[in-house]
């Protein structure tokens, strides 16, 4: 084992600690799991009374494969990263992607992420059949959508708060070719976007855009809409692609790199680079689905003091001006941002604290200064009133009070966790934050 005394998310917002490495998680000590870390805020870095995490990633083993079923079996600490390199060449792909191939399959399903697919595929855990955990009180079990469902739907999007995930039993999916065919379009304004996604969606199995959300007026929400599917063999090379060479941001940046007027300028030649209105080609799926993991350690561009993604999921029934107003709020704060994604959400899961619903979802890096909370704040209220709710796996700002108007499920979710977890052993700084579990 080894140990390191301060740790942190991927926004760089460092809390005292020890993270603790193992390769026999059936002996590891009973506090909360941690993956390769890259969840934003808090929700992987422990409580201050008890400032220690287990680190998972050396319980990498895949248990068991099925060649004709394609169901993988396999430790919570196995990368996804690790599973593109062995099953791609093999025609196979997980059934959701997050847009980082450096998440564990625990991670995947504490934060039951989702991806560009959502409005088809729903999130990742609704393609779990199994889980392995060991619980507070010592026991294994194995749960899933039909054995332990109550436990299973408190797990899947839990934060790794009802126990610790061992292993992981899920369908991967056969693809026709490991080359994506993607057709990228410049969108003038947001209301042209959400309507651009909205129709994307009934063709396309994979959508998604990049907007300027320092663009204003008539320009306000203008960016890259882009639309994907598996290409079949008679459209893609034979050979199989090679996985791209990935540079490194050397040192961390000074604070003033990132400021509103180089986000603009960043903004501005993003948007035109796109010379042509319509753009359809082959692309290797690093490029289609892991864009920023062509650049290691990018975090570091936000400087000392870090950042926070702000994600949210703007409802259906809130009207197609939802996603202008939130820009409104968003640009009249300040808000500036080179990274700016939206999404359109599928069908809810009946996962408890799951995050997406039908809707449209944007998510934004905010370098964190002085006035950060008081701009998650005036964001969180327009999307309370708008009926919506934010990702705790990006979340690091956001208030107690806040949270539970968002969220409707809390109570069950909190109802099983502690029937399964009466003293509270797995805790977070996120949940003493968010929760009130004792710090």
């Amino acid at each position: 084992m080894s140990t390191t005394s301060r740790i942190a998310g991927w926004g760089r917002l460092f809390s005292p600690g020890r993270e603790v490495q193992t390769d026999d998680l059936a002996h590891a000590p009973p506090v909360l799991f941690r993956g390769l870390g890259r969840s934003y805020g808090d929700s992987s870095l422990p409580p201050a009374s008890n400032p220690v995490v287990v680190n998972t990633t050396r319980a990498n083993r895949i248990v068991r494969f099925d060649e004709k079923t394609g169901v993988l079996r396999a430790e919570a600490g196995l990368s996804l990263h690790d599973i593109n390199r062995t099953f791609l060449p093999r025609g196979w792909f997980v059934p959701v992607t997050p847009g980082t191939q450096f998440v564990t399959l625990g991670g995947m399903v504490a934060a039951d992420v989702h991806g560009k697919n959502h409005h088809v595929d729903g999130c990742f855990g609704a393609h779990v059949d199994r889980l392995k955990m060991r619980m507070a009180n010592g026991e294994n079990l194995e749960c899933g959508p039909n054995e332990q469902r109550e436990l299973f739907l408190a797990t899947v999007g839990g934060m790794g708060l009802t126990g610790q995930i061992h292993e992981v039993e899920f369908p991967m999916r056969r693809i026709p070719t490991p080359w994506v065919h993607q057709v990228s379009q410049r969108v003038p304004d947001i209301d042209s976007f959400i309507s651009g996604l909205k129709d994307a969606a009934r063709e396309w199995p994979m959508t998604m855009g990049w907007i300027d959300c320092l663009s204003e007026g008539a320009n306000m929400g203008r960016g890259i809409l882009i639309k994907g599917r598996w290409a079949h063999s008679h459209e893609a090379p034979a050979r199989f692609p090679s996985e791209p060479l990935r540079l490194r941001v050397p040192i961390e940046m000074p604070e003033l790199l990132l400021n509103p007027l180089t986000i603009k300028a960043f903004n501005f030649g993003y948007y035109w680079k796109h010379l042509r209105q319509k753009q359809e080609r082959l692309v290797d799926p690093w490029a289609f689905f892991y864009p920023l993991d062509f650049l290691r350690d990018w975090n570091l561009l936000y400087g000392p003091r870090g950042f926070t993604q702000y994600q949210c999921v703007l409802p259906t029934s809130a009207g197609p001006d939802a996603a202008r107003k939130f820009l409104e709020v968003l640009t009249k704060r300040g808000g500036a941002s080179f990274l700016c994604v939206i999404k359109d959400c599928g069908p809810e899961s009946p996962a408890f604290l799951s995050f997406p619903m039908p809707g449209t979802s944007i998510a934004l890096d905010i370098a964190v200064r002085g006035d950060t909370q008081q701009l998650v704040d005036t964001l969180n209220e327009h999307v309370i009133a708008a009926g919506g709710r934010i990702y705790l796996a990006k979340d690091s700002f956001t208030r107690p009070e806040h949270f539970r108007a968002m969220e409707p499920r809390l109570d069950r979710f909190l109802e099983v966790r502690h029937k399964w977890d009466p003293n509270l052993t797995f805790r977070s700084a996120q949940s003493v934050r968010l929760f009130g579990d004792p710090s």
